[in-house]
């Protein structure tokens, strides 16, 4: 293995694999590409319901560097994907994910870059927020950025930008019929059951309640609750 690993990173890294499979974040499976190999990790992505993305079944990796969690990961989708905020070979440009360096020229603060107390959870809610809501003011697809300004500033009439994503969508079926995916399409099947932590847990501020306008959230019931989270959560939804 060519990464030179750190027992600090590693530990850091087996934490947040443990507590993703004991408490898993809604819409998302994380797996290691490689059992031998915890700095790479490939996740798929649900498209969340009573959105564009709804019914999709889109995969990433995320590659951790060997300072982890001092520096931020890189986060790149394996499929094709047409959005403001994404290279052609499928980078997500986004704060959370930058080095945090003072850089006036970025229009970003420091404040939105990246730092150890980020987390795995945080990239993925603010990836599937950026999803939902593309920053549009810098854009990775200067394309992509203009046709969805259209669409979104006509309401929808210019129905360009939603086609291309609904065929995006309705390619992936293919591929998660392959693994054997069954692709939530709906709010039930989008939330999954989960232990309660026993103690507090800060992510937890990230959740609302079922049936808010415009959100996701969640419903406690004894020991178990349906979790899942508001989309509309616009942490580190800045990029460059």
């Amino acid at each position: 293995m060519a990464h030179q690993a750190t027992p600090s990173s590693q530990k850091a890294l087996m934490m947040e694999l443990k507590s993703l499979q004991e408490q898993p974040l809604e819409g998302f499976r994380i797996t290691l590409v490689t059992e031998s190999d915890l700095y790479n990790w490939q996740v798929a992505i649900f498209g969340p319901p009573n959105t564009l993305y709804e019914g999709g079944y889109f995969k990433a990796h995320i590659k951790f560097p060997v300072d982890y969690p001092y520096s931020p990961p890189t986060f790149r989708f394996l499929t094709k994907m047409w959005h403001p905020n994404i290279y052609e070979n499928g980078d997500v440009c986004i704060s959370i994910l930058h080095p945090p360096v003072d850089d006036p020229q970025s229009g970003e603060l420091p404040s939105e870059r990246w730092n150890p107390t980020q987390n795995v959870r945080t990239i993925l809610l603010s990836v599937i927020s950026l999803l939902n809501e593309p920053n549009t003011f810098s854009p990775a697809n200067v394309d992509a950025s203009v046709m969805f300004r259209k669409w979104r500033d006509s309401k929808g009439k210019d129905k360009e930008y939603a086609e291309i994503i609904r065929k995006q969508v309705l390619s992936t079926a293919a591929e998660a019929e392959r693994d054997g995916v069954k692709v939530p399409t709906t709010l039930a099947e989008y939330c999954v059951q989960t232990r309660v932590p026993s103690q507090d847990s800060s992510s937890d501020l990230l959740l609302e309640s079922v049936g808010e306008a415009g959100g996701f959230g969640g419903v406690e019931d004894g020991e178990t609750s349906t979790r899942c989270y508001d989309d509309q959560d616009d942490s580190g939804n800045e990029e460059s």
